[in-house]
């Protein structure tokens, strides 16, 4: 979230506006009902949101979710990771772009260095988070050096870590083609070091595609929206804070759930609308984007999630 955007004048959402843990509680009960098994906690910042165990208790409650998990920055995870855990978390992905504090906190404009986020990382396991996903996103001449000192760090270690082509979510992160590493330079890269062997996907639908390390030292995932894109398998949708569904990470509009909730709709009702969204999306803008696709007002990653 740019400083020179989302600064002190910046007009945030009144408290009012945003989903209580029971709203979203119940919205999730009607996603499973639809036969969502998976649930993800993101942001922004979720740790950031007082009270979050309570939130993720009460998602644990919901009988076929079978795997609740949380992405974060770190920042606040070594504080939290235990209280997490003992509300039924189920697993974490962290957000780390590179170990070297210097381009870590230009890459993400934060006032805190890489080992924070390497005890929280630390804190998680310890917790039974595990495995933690570790996610890079890896811009050319930024922190594309940062690559193979990553892959050293985390080899071995248990965790899984991950490359994210930068992609052009939003607006404000000034995205050009030029600045993407593609996901087969990164294997390329790495595999040259350390030999790397395909690893099946584990589900339909899963987006990073997975490698093995050949001596055994655990494995890596390249997740290539931009270069290969995945939308025809794709099987996400996003609660935004105050309650807009959006079907894709680079939409432009959502379609409002908390305004019916509020004014007493029946979870019948509810199911209509979610129903009548899903089944009519035709999302495809990793596989179209174009110069005019990439100047539509889409949402921002940090309102919409990852």
């Amino acid at each position: 979230m740019p400083k020179e955007v989302f600064n002190r004048e910046y007009q945030f959402l009144a408290r009012d506006m945003l989903l209580t843990f029971e709203e979203i509680a119940r919205l999730t009960r009607i996603f499973a009902g639809h036969g969502v098994e998976k649930v993800r906690i993101t942001g922004g910042e979720p740790l950031m949101r007082r009270g979050l165990p309570d939130l993720v208790g009460q998602l644990t409650r919901i009988e076929s979710i079978r795997d609740l998990t949380l992405t974060t920055n770190g920042s606040l995870l070594a504080r939290d990771a235990a209280g997490l855990a003992a509300a039924g978390l189920d697993r974490v992905t962290v957000s780390l772009d590179s170990l070297d504090d210097e381009i870590f906190m230009a890459m993400n404009d934060v006032g805190f260095p890489a080992s924070r986020v390497l005890e929280g990382i630390d804190a998680a396991a310890a917790a039974g988070l595990a495995p933690v996903k570790v996610n890079m996103v890896v811009k050319r001449g930024v922190n594309s050096e940062s690559v193979v000192g990553m892959a050293d760090h985390f080899r071995g270690s248990g965790h899984i870590l991950r490359f994210i082509e930068y992609m052009d979510v939003g607006h404000t992160n000034g995205w050009r083609l030029d600045d993407v590493v593609p996901a087969r330079e990164i294997i390329e890269t790495i595999g040259s070091k350390w030999p790397l062997d395909p690893v099946d996907p584990s589900y339909r639908g899963e987006v990073a595609d997975r490698y093995r390390y050949r001596d055994g030292a655990g494995e890596i995932g390249v997740i290539s929206s931009v270069t290969s894109p995945f939308c025809g398998d794709c099987t996400r949708a996003r609660l935004s804070a105050e309650g807009k569904l959006y079907t894709c990470l680079f939409a432009t509009a959502g379609t409002d759930l908390r305004d019916p909730l509020r004014a007493g709709a029946s979870d019948d009702e509810l199911d209509a609308i979610v129903a009548g969204v899903w089944t009519k999306r035709a999302d495809r803008y990793s596989e179209i984007r174009s110069e005019a696709t990439i100047a539509l007002p889409k949402v921002e990653m940090s309102y919409i999630g990852g």
